[in-house]
């Protein structure tokens, strides 16, 4: 009967502010780095994850980050130049990394907490160029043989194209100076800072040409 009861009482509450501004859906921004560009053959080696919240005003904000260091997957291609690009060295003993089933469940514990929280019934990935994350977290949970992913597995938000409407640009540096949001670009590259400023520009564009 509690079990009954706790059930009903959470079907009667009303839906959360953020709820309401995307229809259900909880934007979830996040940022991958990898050892190439095909989420098949390459590795996932950093995956962040950044929780948005909205206030009473309906304006939305950055709340908290989640982010992870992962273990290349047996037979991962490791390409020379996306290495250099990124400067991470996959098996570095103070990366302190994670396997990649490991690191995705606590992501996706961590959305799912956010979605009973906000009251949303899906996950919707945001990124620039939301494809190319989309894709390897895909590829990821697949080879992790994880059953229940809270993604929205097609639809995204992506600042590029939102950053070319709004902004007329499309690189996340570019994007970020014009909505006036520092970027440092020595600290591009790694998922948290990549996320975080992916963040601030999906929330700066939601608030100034949101409904």
């Amino acid at each position: 009967m509690k079990i009954q009861h706790l059930t009903s009482e959470k079907k009667q509450m009303k839906p959360t502010i953020l709820s309401r501004r995307f229809r259900g859906l909880l934007p979830i921004v996040i940022d991958v780095e990898t050892s190439g560009l095909n989420p098949a053959t390459d590795a996932l080696l950093e995956i962040a994850a950044v929780m948005l919240t909205m206030n009473e005003e309906g304006k939305l904000y950055r709340e908290q980050t989640y982010s992870y260091h992962i273990e290349p997957f047996l037979g991962a291609r490791l390409e020379k130049e996306a290495l250099e690009i990124t400067g991470i060295d996959p098996f570095g003993p103070l990366r302190l990394a994670l396997p990649e089933r490991q690191a995705l469940y606590r992501v996706f514990a961590a959305i799912r907490n956010q979605l009973e929280k906000t009251m949303c019934y899906r996950a919707v990935l945001v990124g620039h160029n939301a494809w190319f994350d989309l894709s390897f977290v895909l590829a990821a949970t697949k080879r992790s043989d994880i059953q229940h992913n809270p993604f929205h597995t097609f639809t995204t938000l992506d600042t590029a194209s939102l950053s070319a409407v709004a902004l007329g640009e499309t690189v996340l540096a570019r994007a970020a100076r014009r909505a006036r949001i520092p970027f440092d670009i020595q600290k591009a590259h790694s998922a948290i800072y990549d996320a975080e400023r992916t963040a601030e520009l999906f929330c700066y564009i939601a608030n100034k040409w949101g409904a």
